[in-house]
């Protein structure tokens, strides 16, 4: 059993001025590759944000391993597009853990921009104005930065949304690969089940508290997926607290 890398102990998350997350308790293994599913609005993004630290806890912890180097990649609409810059400006902005933000670039580092470009299949796009690339342009590029950054944890949030089939099918042997042979750990925001099904060994499934964490397959069957809507249509969104859930708030993965 691979130790953990991140650890959530009652974790309660709030968005907006009220609970987006609610006690979640379990870990993320190194080296595991996991879907987080749910609803619009069930606390994927939320727990994402939470993990990176944008977000406070409202009760409880999320602890991430010390000296862990983590990359998070927001939803594509949280990047300006109208910025003036190129491609190879932005990926670039992937080496500021190592150079800081007005560090000199050397040569390896230009050498890794490049084989970040050329690993997403977009050789000769480095002077590529930003604003000019389609959603599956502009999406292999942002996983180029986070290919630059080395990172142990990738954090994804929605990688696939406006994004074409032959993109998707690209990303997520990227993401495979990225799990397999390299080690990494690597957390993904799912709206696409049967994609979830296919290609993720372990899914966490949201409704605003965890319903099922464990098992793709297993996480994603018929009952768990009806309890999951059922708890989310429950929701009052102006309740201003919660209760700690109990009996069915958080199934463990089998060791």
């Amino acid at each position: 059993m691979q130790p953990a890398v991140v650890t959530f102990s009652d974790l309660t998350l709030s968005y907006g001025g009220h609970p987006a997350v609610h006690h979640l308790t379990g870990a993320v293994r190194r080296g595991s590759l996991t879907a987080v599913v749910g609803a619009n609005g069930s606390g994927k993004s939320t727990l994402m944000k939470g993990i990176v630290g944008i977000l406070p806890p409202m009760t409880g912890r999320c602890t991430v391993q010390r000296g862990l180097r983590m990359a998070y990649l927001p939803q594509q609409s949280e990047v300006d597009r109208s910025f003036p810059a190129r491609v190879i400006d932005l990926v670039s902005l992937g080496l500021w853990p190592k150079r800081g933000l007005l560090g000199r670039h050397r040569q390896d580092d230009r050498d890794a921009v490049r084989q970040a470009l050329s690993g997403v299949g977009l050789d000769g796009f480095e002077s590529r104005p930003i604003d000019s690339l389609s959603g599956g342009q502009m999406q292999r590029t942002l996983f180029a930065r986070v290919l630059v950054q080395n990172a142990d944890l990738i954090l994804l949030d929605e990688p696939f949304n406006a994004v074409d089939a032959r993109t998707v099918a690209d990303l997520v042997a990227l993401l495979k690969r990225w799990q397999s042979e390299e080690g990494r750990t690597v957390l993904v925001v799912v709206h696409d089940l049967d994609l979830v099904r296919e290609h993720f060994p372990e899914a966490l499934l949201l409704a605003r508290r965890p319903v099922a964490w464990g098992d793709a397959r297993d996480v994603l069957d018929a009952g768990n997926l009806l309890k999951a809507r059922q708890f989310h249509e429950a929701w009052d969104e102006t309740a201003p607290w919660c209760e700690p859930a109990h009996g069915h708030a958080h199934q463990e993965r089998a060791s």
